[in-house]
């Protein structure tokens, strides 16, 4: 029976759609958790992040890596006219 391991709770979807796209990349087996919930209108988004994400025990050190990697991301800011 596979152990799933909790990895990391991302505050965006547009982190989630990022995280997603580099696990699927790497081959790595995941789940999300999203804590929107339509009938109260996101209210647990803001207590518990937008979803989190689980790994395999096996696969965490390697998931574990990526989610670093991302987050040491420069981020780009562009500066309104």
């Amino acid at each position: 029976m596979d152990r799933w391991m909790k990895l990391h709770t991302v505050e965006s979807i547009f982190e989630m759609d990022t995280l997603q796209a580099a696990l699927d990349k790497e081959g790595i087996d995941y789940v999300v958790k999203e804590h929107k919930d339509t009938a109260y209108d996101g209210l647990f988004v803001l207590q518990k992040g937008y979803a989190t994400f689980y790994a395999k025990e096996e696969d965490e050190p390697a998931a574990r890596a990526i989610i670093k990697g991302i987050n040491t991301l420069s981020h780009v800011v562009l500066q309104e006219d």
